[in-house]
């Protein structure tokens, strides 16, 4: 979900630095961080996972998915039995406080169902809790309409700029992160917690550094059974790529450059010596393409979760800088794979994906 390009060189010098200077560091938190055996103990138990980032395509954005009155059961249902025909079995899914704010028990309600939906068809789960990606503000109840053409043009941040106006949020953000790692701490759907998508992103920079240490913290308190973790995704946030690489119990980044570049930053992230989680690839337009990348990731082991499933109120066909306000569809998508029919963008794709997970024949 990034906005910004970042070269090669940059993100070599970057994270090899890094390496050379992240010793064996720990929060003063109730736990450390996994230590390299055992994230790669963990990961011993899971096969290669492939899948994508997942939003219905009846939500504009998290609030949609998941408050009381536009959770769509049968949507989920019938997308994630599509993911399942590729061969997937990870889906990496946004959370919001806000949700849980207005109805605690019927937000881990529905979170419950969903895995149920998701165990159903073998698909495992990441979540996310916080977001510093696209609007700022948002409020709870009816979600606006689409802008045509816009990419996400109603994603909303989780906190956003609420965090900075009211910093007695952070009581409420406690008891929110503490509620649902509480309730899900030994549920083997859930593969890890993706604590904090993009920290430092829409110019926040270090501003999201308190929060980010915060959830970390909350997070090592509770210390659920699975790994808990925040991608890097732009190596000009030394700070926070500094605390998120030495804090992350697994390995997890974002990559949206073509398969030369993308093999770099993984040869660099292999140094940390743990299991590698790519959360976000994919975007047509920018020549991060499954059959370039996906070959390159599971040579490895890495897990692959590409941007989008299905084309819908998010308008995540549309490229980040390529408003086409008509609304028609773009002759090369930017992300996602179905139409909400259950129609393709590619069927060579999906020919590709099938066999490179398996399915092939299937």
């Amino acid at each position: 979900m990034s906005y910004k390009h970042s070269n090669s060189g940059l993100w070599m010098a970057g994270l090899l630095i890094l390496v050379s200077t992240i010793a064996c560091s720990s929060t003063e938190e109730s736990r450390s961080t996994w230590s390299q055996q055992q994230a790669n103990e963990w990961y011993k138990n899971y096969d290669w996972m492939v899948g994508a980032n997942f939003n219905p395509s009846t939500a504009i954005n998290q609030l949609e998915t998941w408050q009381a009155e536009t959770f769509d059961s049968v949507t989920i249902d019938r997308e994630l039995g599509w993911a399942e025909d590729l061969g997937m079995n990870v889906m990496r899914v946004y959370l919001h406080h806000v949700a849980w704010q207005q109805d605690p028990d019927g937000f881990i309600s529905r979170m419950d169902q969903y895995l149920k939906i998701a165990d159903s068809h073998g698909i495992k789960t990441m979540f996310v809790f916080f977001d510093d990606c696209w609007n700022p503000v948002y409020e709870a109840g009816s979600q606006p309409e689409p802008k045509p053409g816009i990419h996400n043009s109603g994603w909303v941040q989780d906190p956003g700029r609420l965090i900075h106006e009211q910093p007695e949020l952070i009581d409420t953000l406690e008891v929110y992160v503490k509620d649902v790692l509480v309730h899900f701490a030994d549920d083997n759907r859930i593969v890890m917690w993706d604590l904090y998508n993009e920290p430092g992103n829409s110019g926040y920079g270090n501003k999201s550094m308190p929060l980010l240490k915060a959830v970390f913290s909350w997070g090592k308190e509770v210390d659920p059974s699975q790994p808990l973790t925040a991608g890097v995704w732009n190596p000009g946030l030394s700070d926070l790529n500094k605390f998120q690489l030495s804090n992350s119990d697994v390995i997890t980044y974002h990559n949206y450059e073509p398969k030369e570049h993308h093999a770099e930053v993984v040869d660099s992230l292999k140094a940390y010596g743990k299991p590698i989680f790519c959360t976000e690839y994919m975007a047509r337009t920018r020549k991060s393409t499954f059959q370039d990348i996906l070959p390159i990731l599971k040579k490895d082991k890495i897990s692959a979760i590409n941007w989008g499933l299905v084309s819908g109120r998010s308008n995540t066909i549309y490229a980040w800088d390529t408003p086409m306000p008509s609304g028609e569809e773009p002759e090369v998508w930017f992300h996602d794979i179905f139409r909400k029919d259950g129609s393709v963008y590619s069927e060579e794709e999906i020919a590709f994906i099938k066999a490179i997970t398996g399915k092939a024949g299937n």
